[in-house]
């Protein structure tokens, strides 16, 4: 899901972009993998934690990061205006979404989280559509379409499945906050326009951090830390710094060096690292349907994500 929003920080082709494999694509199967792993990584933690206790301190973690790097750097701040903006949008895309999508993962499988969410730019595209941002191509056209035909088959797939292992509200609660991060990614470009992606996370990721505390104080005050296991504390740590902050580097580095077009290439190996993962390591074995729907929607992603015009650059 992160790389939805981190996407719109630049739309033009990085300049001198490699011709061959380099260590920044590298880099980004990197990030991909470590995307891929969160959703199995989050849904083992929620046996651990109550979900919303887990998830607000993944993001107390990864706000301390983000800042330590972000004075490290230097960076210079930006106008009180939209600091303000930032941390308002971060109550729903960091906060909100959070919320939604943490109790999804809870009460799904994560494989099928993990493609209700690569579907994402399909409900960005179609917001944009609607406010009169994006222009409805073709192409464009038939990846959306591929795209919910996909989300149609993994949810009629989960509605098969094994009972207690994807549930109809689990899936609900996914959907909600895909449509959630689509809305903050679409309210979210003004800005990346003039803001930097590390200062962006960082302030967003402080606004959502305050809606998880408030949300979140019930769970915080339950919890008996004392009695979390090592291997819990391991969940939180990768979750954290590995998935909101060094893949997030990573992907700055890509869309820096790469462009996003060939850059957002990458992300498409998520889902696929996901539902590989969950096999292996939860036991879920991939149903008929599900991968029906993970061909649909990695295809409208193509579909989406490679306009004609662009289709050379994402190959150089």
């Amino acid at each position: 899901m992160a790389s939805s929003v981190l996407e719109t920080t630049s739309s033009e082709r990085a300049p001198g972009v490699p011709s061959g494999l380099s260590v920044t694509d590298l880099l980004l199967v990197c990030m991909a993998f470590i995307w891929g792993l969160n959703f199995i990584v989050v849904k083992f933690a929620t046996g651990v934690f109550a979900p919303l206790a887990f998830t607000s301190v993944r993001i107390f973690v990864a706000v301390v990061v983000l800042w330590a790097i972000f004075l490290g750097r230097r960076l210079a701040m930006p106008s009180q205006r939209d600091i303000v903006t930032m941390l308002a949008l971060g109550m729903l895309g960091n906060g909100l979404y959070q919320i939604l999508w943490v109790e999804g993962m809870a009460r799904t499988r994560a494989s099928d989280a993990a493609l209700l969410v690569a579907a994402s730019p399909a409900f960005i595209e179609i917001i944009g559509w609607v406010r009169g941002h994006e222009r409805a191509g073709a192409r464009g056209i038939g990846g959306i379409a591929l795209s919910l035909a996909g989300i149609g088959l993994v949810v009629a797939g989960a509605a098969n499945g094994a009972k207690g292992q994807s549930t109809f509200l689990g899936n609900a609660f996914i959907m909600s906050s895909v449509v959630c991060w689509s809305f903050y990614s679409v309210l979210l470009k003004p800005l990346t326009e003039r803001v930097d992606g590390l200062t962006l996370s960082a302030v967003t990721m402080t606004g959502g951090l305050v809606a998880l505390l408030l949300a979140s104080g019930p769970s915080l005050l339950a919890t008996r830390w004392a009695a979390v296991p090592t291997i819990g504390w391991a969940a939180v740590g990768y979750s954290s710094v590995f998935a909101l902050v060094i893949a997030y580097l990573f992907w700055y580095r890509g869309i820096s060096v790469l462009g996003p077009t060939r850059a957002s290439m990458y992300s498409n190996l998520q889902p696929l690292v996901a539902m590989i993962a969950a096999w292996a390591l939860l036991g879920e074995t991939p149903r008929a349907l599900q991968v029906m729907g993970a061909l649909c929607i990695i295809g409208g992603l193509l579909l989406t994500r490679l306009p004609v015009d662009q289709a050379l650059v994402a190959h150089e």
